[in-house]
């Protein structure tokens, strides 16, 4: 029997990481060259690019929902206070890749 694949999760409006609500915004392409999200910290804001302000290429949903999961695990060590891994983005890119694919392979 073949399995469809579920539609990716929705990304949420809000989400608290530890004792802090963080909004999410998904705007048409972030200010900084390559950047693809971002988290402000003192303002609780996760932000979302939905293009690519470099090349004007339309992000895919499966690239915003990774973009949005790798800015989660950035506020979850900032959170631990882990900030020698939190500026580690080679780990925190390629943790947030397992954890997406994670998410998505769920089934309830």
């Amino acid at each position: 029997m073949a399995t469809t694949r579920s539609p990716t999760p929705p990304i949420p409006r809000r989400i608290r990481v530890g004792k802090k609500m963080y909004s999410v915004e998904i705007v048409e392409a972030m200010l900084e060259k390559k950047s693809m999200g971002r988290v402000n910290y003192p303002q609780q804001t996760i932000r979302l690019g939905r293009t690519s302000n470099v090349t004007g290429r339309k992000y895919a949903n499966e690239e915003i929902q990774d973009t949005f999961w790798h800015e989660v695990v950035h506020t979850i060590l900032y959170d631990m206070g882990l900030d020698t891994l939190n500026r580690n983005e080679r780990f925190v890119t390629g943790f947030a890749n397992r954890l997406t694919k994670a998410i998505n392979s769920a089934r309830f």
